[in-house]
């Protein structure tokens, strides 16, 4: 899958959900956070050539964790995506 096309699903599904997430690109993955405040919600990392990517988020450690200890969660994007938007994990530093 190509970077723009990745890019362009994460805004069109911020864009029907209201808005107010930003994302950038840092070492193959797309990283997520708040606009107002800058907070880290969720990363992003693809999971082969598939639109499958590793979900994770920013935990107590200041780090970014797999959501999963069997190795992380790998979901396709759309599904990924609204799993962030309904999963507390990703909010709570936000």
């Amino acid at each position: 899958m190509k970077d723009d096309e990745i890019a362009r699903r994460i805004e069109a599904f911020d864009a029907a959900n209201g808005g107010g997430v930003g994302w950038y690109e840092d070492k193959g993955a797309y990283h997520l956070y708040l606009l107002e405040t800058e907070a880290p919600i969720a990363r992003l990392k693809l999971a082969g050539t598939s639109d499958e990517v590793r979900l994770g988020y920013w935990s107590h450690r200041r780090k970014w964790e797999d959501i999963d200890d069997m190795g992380g969660c790998v979901l396709p994007l759309d599904q990924a995506l609204g799993h962030i938007a309904n999963n507390s994990v990703f909010w709570t530093w936000t």
